[in-house]
């Protein structure tokens, strides 16, 4: 399992913690350090089954600048978030976790980072 984490975050840092108290196996992913690709950002959306705008932190000063609260989230302007995300990770929602499985969460509460480890393997 991997997890993607901001260490400044406090819903990473918990649920680093949970992740440790339960003995998990995973790899973390500093992204603001070790930004994704656009590719990996499909790839965790796929997984996720969401759309870029859904893991948008839209408050955040560069989605201000950038405008996001006015651009359209449909398929065509889905290519236009994701290079966004990928060109300003502080936007990407955290913590997101990859599990073995497959699936992905974004892990902002105990109970979706315990979903994560009943979907990974111990």
């Amino acid at each position: 399992m991997e997890i993607w984490i901001n260490p400044a975050c406090s819903k990473c840092r918990s649920a680093l913690t949970l992740l440790d108290a339960e003995g998990a196996e995973y790899t973390v992913r500093r992204y603001l350090e070790d930004v994704p690709s656009e590719d990996e950002i499909r790839a965790v959306l796929d997984r996720l089954g969401l759309e870029p705008w859904d893991i948008t932190r839209t408050q955040e000063a560069a989605a201000k600048e950038l405008g996001l609260k006015d651009w359209p989230r449909d398929a065509g302007a889905r290519d236009r978030w994701i290079a966004a995300l990928a060109g300003h990770p502080k936007l990407i929602q955290r913590p997101i976790i990859t599990a073995d499985d497959g699936t992905a969460l974004v892990a902002r509460s105990e109970e979706a980072v315990r979903e994560a480890l009943s979907h990974s393997k111990r």
